[in-house]
């Protein structure tokens, strides 16, 4: 007798339904539905949650190997590459009224000499500024800086010489070879401070240099300051080029400021204010004799000194 697949077949079709069919059936309408997990899906999960993200690496190597501060910019080269001197004198009777125009100080026969100073100039941190100094010491500029007034003295804080005009009453001639000093508008140049007495600047703030010279394109400032202290002068820092210091003839300078100047009573200093608010231009010109010495000091001679390097020990091992 033969056997029938037949209610085989229709038994399992009853009895054995596949699983998903079963599941949509049995499951509650309000159910959250089942999750399928494949290889892929597994092997991406366990790997996200193993890794650390790169937020987190960053901080690990941060606090592992913290980041270097930044180191400040080095400070500017102050090495002694040219020494030049100044003689100062007084000559008390150069503006006498019978002196004739064209006269210098060489005709002066009762100057008296106060003494020379010594500048170490600073020529790796401003070396256009102290060339151009160089040549006005030496003449090679076309103009020099012997014969001519020291204009003005502040007590207690800096005296300028080197303002330009006509070389009869006592001024700088102004220069015609010098080149363009570019370091004027160079931040790096304004880092040095004029922190003691002794301190060679550019004198750019406190020029008073006439205006129509200025305006000339061939104008080149050569004006220059020298603290007397006993103190700092901040008010100058940021504003002047500082390119040198004094290295002999400190006393020289103390002298310098000791001689009294002209100093505006308080009621003419308001009525030049006041003269400058209406835009009078007499009232530039009245300033121009304020603080100017009551004695004719004058650079009587300047030049270079040529300083031998000395010799050295032999080191020890």
């Amino acid at each position: 007798m033969g056997f029938s697949a037949t209610p085989l077949l229709n038994y399992y079709h009853h009895h054995h339904r596949p699983l998903a069919h079963l599941s949509s059936q049995s499951r509650h309408p309000n159910s959250t539905p089942a999750t399928h997990f494949n290889r892929r899906s597994i092997v991406y999960l366990s790997t996200s949650l193993l890794l650390p993200s790169p937020v987190a690496i960053a901080a690990d190597e941060n606090a592992i190997n913290p980041p270097s501060p930044q180191l400040p910019p080095p400070p500017p080269d102050t090495t002694i590459t040219d020494r030049f001197f100044m003689d100062f004198s007084v000559c008390p009777n150069y503006f006498r009224s019978d002196r004739t125009v064209g006269d210098e100080f060489s005709a002066c026969q009762d100057s008296e000499l106060l003494g020379r100073v010594v500048f170490g100039l600073y020529g790796k941190h401003v070396p256009l500024t102290v060339s151009n100094f160089k040549a006005m010491c030496t003449g090679s500029s076309g103009s020099s800086y012997k014969g001519t007034l020291v204009q003005k003295i502040f007590p207690g804080q800096f005296f300028v010489a080197g303002r330009q005009g006509r070389k009869d009453k006592g001024e700088v001639r102004p220069p015609v070879d010098l080149a363009r000093n570019t370091e004027s508008v160079d931040p790096k140049s304004f880092l040095l401070s004029h922190s003691r007495a002794g301190v060679l600047s550019l004198c750019l703030s406190e020029n008073d240099d006439d205006e129509q010279i200025k305006l000339s394109p061939s104008y080149r400032n050569v004006e220059f300051l020298v603290t007397t202290g006993p103190g700092p002068c901040p008010q100058l820092d940021n504003r002047n080029i500082v390119f040198g210091a004094v290295l002999e003839g400190l006393d020289v300078v103390t002298s310098i400021a000791s001689i009294p100047t002209y100093t505006p009573s308080e009621r003419i200093r308001q009525f030049n204010d006041f003269a400058e608010l209406l835009g009078d231009d007499r009232a530039q010109n009245a300033r121009m004799v304020w603080n100017k010495p009551l004695k004719t000091v004058y650079i009587s001679d300047c030049g270079e000194l040529k300083v031998a390097k000395p010799s050295l020990t032999p080191s020890l091992p």
